[in-house]
């Protein structure tokens, strides 16, 4: 799939996120329980194509998000480090390998975000969940 049409899906699939989420804040709570129920299989199924073969994900979701909001940084300035590393090689295979390089690399990170639009989503309808069930209690204690 070409990486125009791998962001077009990108962008279709964070419509459909931000649409689920406006529906969800007056749906019945039945319905909302069952949209919860199916973000969570399809993030689970996400991630467990993408990450196959990585580690255990952490057990509480700050850690997690901590981790990679620390990491983020780093990562991006050595992809970026080694791309521009790259750019000044002018030999043709040099250059061969590094488009393909940079196709894998968009690749996997649209895949990754792909991955966290459907886990945004996930946690956003979780949200309205939780919320509805805070004030459904406020209202049973008054």
């Amino acid at each position: 799939m070409a990486l125009s049409d791998q962001l077009s899906r990108l962008a279709v699939r964070a419509k459909q996120a931000e649409d689920r989420f406006a529906t969800a804040r007056t749906q019945a709570r039945d319905g909302l329980e069952e949209d919860v129920r199916k973000a969570r299989e399809d993030t689970a199924a996400a991630a467990e194509k993408l990450h196959s073969n990585s580690a255990a994900a952490s057990d509480r979701a700050d850690a997690w998000v901590e981790g990679i909001q620390r990491s983020w940084s780093d990562h991006v300035a050595e992809a970026r480090r080694r791309m521009d590393a790259r750019k000044a090689r002018h030999d043709a295979k040099v250059t061969e390998r590094y488009a393909e390089d940079a196709e894998d690399y968009a690749e996997s990170m649209i895949a990754l975000a792909y991955s966290a639009i459907e886990e945004s989503e996930y946690a956003a309808l979780e949200a309205v969940l939780a919320r509805q069930d805070a004030d459904a209690a406020k209202a049973v204690e008054s």
